[in-house]
């Protein structure tokens, strides 16, 4: 199992060591700064353009955001242990801006849950039930690295998408891209 303990990372070429809260602490700024940028594209495009299927896991940008918001909408909510998660896309009528704005809403909670953990929370084996109704356990770090994870993921497929649509003017959003500016 991968502990919380010291774990070696490299900052602006110096190698030091990082907890694993540090490290999740920089996920979660760097998951709203690349958030932030990809949707300020998306979002200045015309609707038409957000809702143009495209091949990819989802058929367009919208749906993307979309479960992109559910995923981790659905993991902040087994953190908090609720009987039944509840994907925010089952109800949702809104508009890609309003995705925009409830993710980057969600990525902050994930943020100023990160920065309030202790070593003992992170570490804390937790369990959950997938959407198959099985059972897993694991400690919420590696669930939190998951969430982080998948957004880029994500921004990858919407990166696709938006070139598939023409657009050429995209932000870079890598790690190394995020780390060089802070």
């Amino acid at each position: 199992m991968i502990s919380t303990s010291a774990v070696k990372a490299s900052h602006n070429s110096l190698p030091s060591t990082r907890t694993m809260k540090e490290i999740l602490s920089q996920f979660a700024a760097y998951n709203i700064w690349a958030n932030q940028k990809l949707f300020d594209v998306i979002v200045a495009l015309p609707e038409e353009k957000q809702l143009q299927e495209l091949p990819s896991s989802f058929k367009n940008l919208y749906a993307t955001m979309l479960h992109m918001w559910d995923a981790e909408s659905v993991w902040w909510q087994r953190l908090k242990l609720q009987e039944r998660t509840l994907a925010p896309s089952e109800n949702f009528k809104g508009t890609t801006k309003d995705i925009a704005h409830s993710l980057l809403q969600q990525n902050h909670q994930w943020q100023e849950w990160v920065s309030s953990a202790t070593d003992p929370m992170l570490d804390h084996v937790f369990q959950y039930y997938n959407s198959k109704k099985e059972c897993f356990k694991q400690p919420i770090f590696q669930m939190i690295l998951h969430v982080f994870n998948h957004g880029t993921y994500h921004r990858g497929q919407l990166v696709n998408m938006l070139r598939q649509l023409g657009i050429e003017k995209i932000p870079p959003t890598d790690f190394s891209v995020w780390s060089r500016k802070k």
